[in-house]
């Protein structure tokens, strides 16, 4: 966990140093910074800061809630399309999980630091409504880029296909881990977010390079 954190602050800073400053930018910094937010708060459920179990995994899920409207934002601006009403509803939804997540006592069970990963527990209507946000708008992201990675110039759907390549990282081993250790259900979040540090390397080295201007010497 804390080397996944040190990574991902580590491709933020290189960012930002790296790159003018423009709309791309900004979603990818944002990105980058709430997945190691989430990092963060599962070192501190471990017992590692001074705050509670249960608030830690307040500001995780927070943070983690955030990422499916980013990517579905990053995709929209990479293509240059034109997306209002999606992105509203898509940040909307987020929006209403944040407040749970925020203020609602009916939404965890508990936690356990298992070593390799995070058990977060929901209780289960909040578990089975937060699965159906989060892959539904995972696949949604996916099926964007692939659609609109199509009739481009070839540097934009490079750069689509990539981000679509970053999803897959992160979605099929996390898929597989549960598949062959359906245990491993409930650290869902906290193993998808350990992969999607191969996201945001694809996403800093790949996409960006296709995206965004370098800064001048």
């Amino acid at each position: 966990m804390l080397a996944t954190i040190i990574i991902e602050l580590s491709l933020a800073i290189y960012t930002l140093v790296r790159y003018k400053l423009n709309p791309k930018k900004r979603l990818v910094l944002a990105i980058l910074l709430l997945l190691a937010t989430f990092q963060l708060a599962e070192y501190s459920v471990c017992g590692r800061f001074n705050l509670n179990a249960e608030a830690w995994s307040r500001v995780g899920f927070v943070a983690i809630t955030m990422l499916p409207p980013l990517g579905i934002h990053l995709i929209k601006v990479i293509a240059g399309k034109s997306a209002k009403l999606l992105l509203l509803v898509a940040y909307l939804s987020a929006l209403v999980w944040i407040v749970a997540f925020t203020f609602s006592s009916n939404v965890f069970a508990g936690q356990v630091c298992a070593g390799n990963y995070v058990i977060f527990r929901l209780t289960s209507t909040a578990n089975l409504g937060y699965f159906i946000y989060y892959y539904s708008w995972l696949f949604i992201s996916i099926f964007l880029a692939l659609h609109w990675s199509r009739n481009t110039k070839k540097q934009t759907s490079r750069a689509l296909m990539l981000l679509v390549l970053g999803y897959l990282v992160f979605l099929v081993p996390t898929t597989v881990t549960n598949s062959l250790y359906p245990n491993s259900g409930r650290g869902i979040p906290s193993i998808m977010c350990g992969f999607a540090v191969f996201y945001a390397i694809i996403l800093v080295f790949g996409v960006m390079p296709l995206s965004l201007d370098k800064r001048k010497a």
